[in-house]
C-alpha cells in the first residue's frame, strides 16, 4: 500500500458516511464494497473491507473505514462519484453534502473553472464588495459541483445585483439601474457604443434570468459557465470605471 498522506477532516467523513450509508439508502454493503475495491484499485490502495459479506458491523463502518485507506484528493473524488450515483439524483440531503463538499474541500476538484484567470481576477476585485463575493463564491461552488440548476443562477445574478447596489448606493433591483449606471458611464467618459453595449448585455442577461427560473429543467452546464464568466466580465469592467 502506497503512504496515505493529507486526508479529509474525520468529521466530515463521518458525517458524509452518516448520509450517504444510512439505514435506508439504496447503497448496499456489497456495493459499498464493490465501488471501494474499484477505486482502491485505481488509486493502489489497500483497504479493510474488500469482500463482501464481511465482519463489518454495519454500512457505515464499511464505507468510513474504507474511505480512511485513501488520502484527500482520492477521498473527495469517490464521495463526490458516491454522491452522483443514479439511486440519489432526488435525494436533498445528498444534494447538500455535495455542496458541502465542494464548499469544503473543492481545492481537490480535478478541474475548477475557479481557476481561471478571469475568475481569480474577478474574485480580486470583489473583495471590497463582500457581499456580493460570498455570493458569487456560492455560485462558483454549485456549479463546480456539477450543480447546474436555477439556485446557481440566482446567486450569479444576486451577487452582480449586490454590486450594483454597493457601487451605485442604492437598493433597486437590477433592472431599475439602466438608467443611472448609463448615466454614471457618460460620466466616466465611456464610449457611447460601449455603454450601450452594456446595457443590451444586461438586458439580455436579464431575460435569460428571468425565463430560466421559471424553466428550470432547460438550464445547461455550457449555459451557466457562459453566463458565469459573462457576469465575471461585467463584474470586472464595472469595479474598474466606477471604483478606479
Amino acid at each position: 500500500m502506497n503512504f496515505v498522506g493529507k486526508q479529509i477532516d474525520t468529521s466530515f467523513i463521518q458525517r458524509a458516511v452518516d448520509i450517504l450509508a444510512e439505514t435506508n439508502s439504496p447503497l448496499s454493503g456489497n456495493k459499498i464494497v464493490s465501488l471501494c475495491t474499484a477505486y482502491a484499485y485505481d488509486f493502489n490502495r489497500v483497504i479493510p473491507y474488500s469482500k463482501y459479506p464481511n465482519d463489518a458491523p454495519n454500512k457505515r463502518t464499511m464505507l468510513r473505514d474504507n474511505l480512511c485507506g485513501f488520502e484527500a484528493k482520492e477521498q473527495f473524488k469517490i464521495l463526490k462519484d458516491f454522491c452522483e450515483l443514479p439511486d440519489f439524483s432526488n435525494n436533498e440531503a445528498i444534494h447538500e453534502l455535495k455542496i458541502k463538499l465542494f464548499q469544503n474541500y473543492g481545492q481537490y476538484a480535478e478541474i475548477k473553472l475557479s481557476d481561471s484567470e478571469l475568475i481569480i481576477k474577478t474574485k480580486h476585485w470583489l473583495e471590497k464588495h463582500p457581499v456580493s463575493l460570498k455570493q458569487y463564491q456560492n455560485s462558483l461552488t454549485k456549479f463546480e459541483g456539477g450543480i447546474f440548476e436555477r439556485n446557481t443562477l440566482d446567486d450569479m445574478r444576486l451577487a452582480l445585483e449586490l454590486l450594483l447596489k454597493d457601487i451605485l448606493h442604492n437598493d433597486k433591483s437590477l433592472e431599475n439601474q439602466h438608467q443611472l449606471l448609463g448615466q454614471l458611464l457618460q460620466a466616466n467618459s465611456i464610449s457611447p457604443e460601449i455603454r450601450n453595449l452594456l446595457i443590451s448585455v444586461l438586458k439580455y442577461y436579464e431575460d435569460f434570468q428571468n425565463h430560466n427560473v421559471k424553466h428550470n429543467e432547460q438550464i445547461n452546464k455550457n449555459e451557466i459557465e457562459y453566463v458565469i464568466e459573462q457576469t465575471s466580465v461585467i463584474m470586472k469592467f464595472l469595479i474598474s470605471v466606477l471604483e478606479a
